[in-house]
């Protein structure tokens, strides 16, 4: 293989600032005095807890709005999509910088750690545990917090490419240094409450505090660079705002600035979430099915419980074979004159599919998914498509499937 290689550009990536502190420091404020700033254009703040930023529309010259969610990871993540998209259309159309505050970032991974507590509790051995004990202490295993990470990590990449200016609060104080598992007397340590890596994935880390001047604990940044171990940090001016942080100190110019370009790891093994979201697919084929069945076992899911498509936590292992199980016995039971079969019997293409797919979806509109006929269409269409794309017999130049109406 050829190495492929580019030149550095040299412009400076838009920036993902965290600010932290202990409580009643001014994080939040200071985003807000950014949103007033006639140097950034559009300022979205997703609040995760603490409910504050209604006053904070009081900040002179503050234009922030507040995007609403419900509480749950997908939303907040989806939130964060939803802006994503708006500030590249801002960035094409030439407009200010968007700015999206996430206050605080800490909750986010109380959220997350809760969720791996909650799932851990319902396993099987876990819950036959608390019938023995119901005060009996849970270990969260090593695979729930891989999803923890994982879910958090998902959420930071959308941060750290946003194409434009993210500023994430976290609380921060100094707390007893623990060694071996055991508080050591008479000794502190400085902590971030957080996702161990929230300080590595921003570019620029600010400490408040309410006794000590403010400072800049370290940025990623040609211009405002602090050598860890050599410079100290440094104590910002009592002028100091995220705006000059911005555009003088790490010196972002918006007609230059960029995305970071992340490639993002692509790990062997699907993770519970991933493999339920595709089981609960009304168009996942038998097959597929199979194979996350097999994916899942080598990945040791045996007691990983995930909510059903009835809302209900069951064995993720269970989940997949009883749903395959129905699909196939869906299949099966189909009449051989069905004339829906006729019908995906001509696909032959991608647009062939999409046609079917579409006259099936008008079809049976208001139609349960559990609908056994619709189980089984839905499974001969994903397995001839399947049977096509393995063989390499797609044939793009046969004509489009017949809408049947009367099928």
């Amino acid at each position: 293989m050829t190495l492929k290689t580019r030149k550095p550009t040299g412009a400076v990536p838009w920036p993902l600032i965290l600010v932290e502190g202990p409580e009643k420091t001014g994080k939040s404020y200071m985003g807000a005095l950014l949103s007033a700033s006639e140097r950034v254009g559009k300022t979205v703040v997703i609040d995760l807890s603490e409910g504050a930023w209604d006053e904070y529309g009081l900040v002179p010259g503050a234009r922030f709005t507040i995007a609403e969610h419900d509480g749950t990871f997908a939303s907040i993540y989806q939130t964060v999509l939803d802006a994503k998209a708006e500030a590249e259309a801002d960035a094409k159309a030439g407009r200010p910088p968007f700015v999206l505050i996430v206050d605080p970032m800490t909750d986010m991974w109380e959220l997350l750690k809760d969720w791996a507590a909650s799932r851990a509790r319902t396993s099987r051995a876990n819950r036959a545990k608390l019938e023995r004990d119901p005060n009996a202490e849970i270990t969260i295993p090593m695979n729930l917090w891989n999803d923890a990470n994982a879910r958090h990590r998902r959420l930071m990449t959308a941060l750290m490419t946003f194409p434009g200016i993210v500023i994430v609060t976290a609380r921060g104080g100094w707390v007893a240094a623990v060694e071996g598992g055991q508080p050591v007397e008479g000794k502190k340590s400085y902590r971030v409450e957080g996702n161990k890596n929230l300080g590595y994935d921003a570019s620029a880390w600010v400490r408040l505090s309410r006794d000590d001047k403010p400072v800049l604990v370290g940025a990623r940044s040609v211009h405002a660079g602090i050598r860890p171990g050599i410079d100290p940090a440094r104590v910002l001016p009592d002028d100091w705002s995220l705006e000059w942080l911005v555009f003088s100190a790490l010196k972002c110019d918006p007609a230059k600035a960029h995305a970071r370009n992340i490639v993002e790891r692509r790990p062997d093994s699907i993770t519970p979430e991933d493999a339920r979201r595709e089981v609960l697919n009304p168009d996942t084929t038998v097959a597929r099915i199979r194979d996350l069945y097999s994916e899942c076992k080598r990945a040791g899911y045996d007691d990983v419980t995930v909510l059903n498509e009835n809302g209900q936590e069951e064995a993720l292992l269970a989940l997949l074979g009883r749903t395959g199980a129905a699909r196939a016995k869906a299949r099966a039971a189909l009449a051989e004159d069905d004339g829906w079969l006729d019908a995906i019997a001509t696909v032959a293409s991608d647009e062939d599919e999409k046609l079917v797919r579409a006259q099936m979806t008008e079809s049976f509109a208001g139609t349960p998914d559990s609908d056994p006929r619709l189980m089984g269409l839905r499974e001969a269409l994903g397995e001839h498509v399947r049977q096509i794309a393995a063989a390499g017999e797609a044939e793009p130049d046969r004509p489009a499937a017949r809408k049947l109406a009367a099928a």
